[in-house]
């Protein structure tokens, strides 16, 4: 697919969807000896995510653990949609759907492992990070440059934030002295 197509794609997006685990994390799962979990959050996915926000993109998460750590970090971040425990991801998928009253072409999804894939299949932009399994990123339209848990959100959101034309207008105070 061309670049150009996966602007196109990526500029009809309304809502976009991350997976946790290897996308938001870098895929590792730290527990303490009272089986307290831990994981690890890049702060450039979180300001990415809010720069979405603000260009009126609603932010979702679907991840197939229950994890309390997911909660806080939503919550930090002014996620509203966690659905959690979702071991069969397209349930997942269409309850959002139909909750926002979004189509598939206006779904961005980011995922690194086989239980992805359904999802990715019916998006309008399916992205795999760049250390997703070998047939993640054979589904997806795009592939980041940067692994889970580095920033490959971060990377995502750019882009779709370029297609849509609104990085100039969302960034102008960061940039514009």
């Amino acid at each position: 697919m061309s670049i150009e197509e996966i602007r196109r794609k990526a500029s009809k997006i309304k809502l976009f969807i991350s997976d946790v685990d290897g996308v938001l994390t870098g895929g590792q799962i730290i527990l303490d000896d009272n089986g307290v979990e831990y994981k690890a959050f890049h702060v450039r996915d979180g300001h990415g995510i809010k720069l979405l926000m603000r260009a009126g993109v609603e932010v979702a998460l679907i991840t197939g653990r229950n994890s309390k750590v997911v909660d806080i970090r939503a919550s930090e971040l002014g996620i509203e949609h966690v659905i959690q425990g979702a071991h069969e991801k397209i349930p997942a998928y269409q309850e959002l759907k139909d909750r926002l009253g979004v189509k598939d072409e206006e779904v961005a999804y980011i995922g690194d492992d086989n239980v992805d894939m359904p999802v990715m299949r019916r998006v309008g932009l399916s992205i795999a990070v760049a250390d997703a399994e070998p047939y993640v990123m054979e589904t997806a339209d795009m592939v980041t440059e940067r692994r889970g848990g580095d920033a490959a959100v971060r990377e995502a959101i750019d882009f779709i934030l370029k297609a849509r034309g609104d990085w100039d207008r969302i960034n102008s105070k960061y940039f514009n002295k």
